[in-house]
């Protein structure tokens, strides 16, 4: 199976992908295309939020203009998504874009593929092959009835050969489709077969509640097969909760160290803490905290420090006082509406 270490790698601008490079969080800016000024502030937006790729559409000539603009004003590589028209990928290959979204079956002639692939090399910007199970090709979808992950992968292999055709090979293959169980399949089946980096995304995923929970349990699985070496979470909704979301689950499996790693219990007949505001409130007061650390807010004193031991800093209380542990050992008490700051102070003091 070709896992995330064992493809082949290609750049993305600064961006390694695949080849054991870590897995790279991307999102799509969805202000118009005429809007220029507006496209170029919502990437500084994404960018600051910790997106590492930025895919832009371009429907058109006029919307080469915004390479340009994104390339002037954010340092992340910027992608254009190009459909049907081979010389808006050409165009923005000489615009400075990092990477080209585009099926090589949809542009017409050969000689249109071998250009956008000719173009591509001499610049060192990959290609994305972006199968969707809502658009596979009429003969394929004939032969298997219906948008299969077999049919997926089969679709992909064959846009994968019109490239190699013309001896390039810095290609990237995403097989989304809104059906989870699908496209985890599709996944699954083309990195048994596929040597190219794989993007991962549930498409149409929904708005912020379904979509990251049909997106974490695809690419969530995935990931922990170490198949994937981007994500994209796809949400109908403000794009930099694409990123965020995305920079969760990759912590969540272990992926990223950046910031701290929260565990807290889910409450029960005995808490006699605000417990669900108490954790609430840590998030969001050590949300910006760059430290490799797992903090726990547990709701029990007695059993709180030993549910947690793995925890590197800890509390746990109720009934005016908690406590402050550390891998399972007891540091302090300390009063229940100072336990925020005392966990503060050592956070802060932690590993030095």
């Amino acid at each position: 199976m070709f896992t995330n270490d064992k493809t082949r790698q290609v750049k993305a601008g600064g961006v390694a992908i695949g080849g054991g490079a870590p897995v790279s969080i991307q999102s799509m800016l969805n202000v118009k295309a005429d809007n220029i000024e507006g496209n170029v502030a919502q990437a500084k937006t994404l960018e600051a939020a910790g997106c590492e790729i930025i895919r832009v559409s371009v429907p058109d000539k006029a919307a080469v203009r915004l390479v340009s603009a994104l390339k002037e004003n954010v340092s992340v590589p910027i992608v254009a998504d190009i459909h049907f028209d081979h010389k808006l990928a050409l165009e923005s290959v000489a615009a400075g874009v990092d990477k080209i979204r585009i099926n090589p079956g949809n542009i017409g002639s050969d000689d249109n593929v071998k250009a956008v692939a000719n173009a591509c090399k001499a610049a060192g910007v990959p290609i994305r092959i972006g199968v969707n199970s809502g658009s596979l090709e009429k003969n394929i979808l004939a032969k298997y009835g219906s948008p299969t992950p077999e049919a997926m992968v089969e679709s992909g292999l064959y846009h994968i050969s019109l490239l190699e055709k013309y001896d390039f090979n810095d290609i990237v293959l995403s097989l989304k489709s809104s059906d989870t169980q699908r496209m985890y399949d599709a996944y699954v089946r083309a990195a048994e077969v596929c040597p190219y980096p794989l993007h991962l995304g549930v498409t149409e995923a929904g708005t912020q509640r379904m979509g990251v929970i049909k997106s974490a349990a695809g690419i969530g699985g995935l990931l922990l097969r170490g198949i994937g070496a981007t994500v994209r979470i796809s949400l109908t909704d403000d794009p930099v909760l694409e990123v965020s979301a995305a920079r969760d689950l990759l912590k969540a499996l272990g992926l990223r160290n950046q910031g701290i790693k929260f565990v807290s219990c889910p409450t029960c007949g005995r808490t006699s803490i605000d417990l669900i505001g108490l954790a609430k409130a840590a998030e969001e007061r050590f949300a910006n905290i760059d430290k490799n650390i797992t903090v726990a807010i547990m709701g029990c004193a007695v059993n709180g420090p030993g549910e947690a031991r793995e925890a590197d800093l800890g509390v746990a209380g109720g009934n005016g006082c908690g406590l402050l542990f550390s891998r399972g050992e007891i540091l302090r008490k300390v009063p229940e509406d100072n336990l925020l700051d005392a966990l503060e102070e050592e956070i802060m003091k932690y590993g030095e």
